[in-house]
């Protein structure tokens, strides 16, 4: 059976477990996420966090599995709030992981909207501290194809690492 492994997720595409560690770290850094080019406004809010576990199959017939944590920001002003310190979004996500039982490998999904456009989905890159202030680039979670993927990742292994290279290790 192939199974997704959170582990090999692309570099943009963090898991809970890396957010997390950098959020406890810093819990009194102010959070700051980026989407589409700009900042999230001072008084945006959690407004939702869900977790599940899911089975699928792709569109090769294999079958998939997989623990996914998703969370909606509300990306508007309210009032002369700053930006959420890091140790609340913690404390709001951790309470979920907890319920749900979610390892850290769990997929990490955003759901932002202003309240006016439609929410969209992203996926988090490593997050940076800057000054007083933890940064999270969010980028569009593009749609995929598995298989493809993975015959791809396969090729770039085998390009890489393959016995007509002359390598002795692989330049992953």
């Amino acid at each position: 059976m192939n199974v997704i492994d959170n582990g090999k997720m692309q570099k943009d595409d963090i898991c809970l477990g890396d957010l997390m560690g950098m959020l406890a770290a810093a819990e009194n850094s102010s959070l700051i996420f980026y989407y589409d080019g700009r900042p999230v406004k001072p008084g945006y809010h959690v407004t939702e966090v869900k977790a599940g576990q899911f089975s699928a199959l792709d569109c090769g017939a294999n079958p998939e599995s997989w623990t996914e944590i998703f969370i909606q920001l509300w990306d508007i002003e309210d009032g002369d709030r700053s930006h959420m310190p890091a140790g609340k979004f913690h404390a709001i996500v951790r309470k979920v992981t907890e319920h749900a039982k979610l390892g850290e490998s769990a997929k990490l999904t955003f759901e932002v909207s202003d309240g006016v456009q439609p929410m969209r989905l992203y996926c988090a890159a490593l997050p940076t501290l800057r000054a007083d202030s933890i940064h999270v680039e969010l980028s569009p979670r593009p749609a995929s194809c598995k298989p493809r993927d993975r015959w791809l990742a396969e090729q770039q292994i085998q390009a890489c690492c393959g016995p007509s290279t002359g390598k002795s290790a692989c330049c992953a």
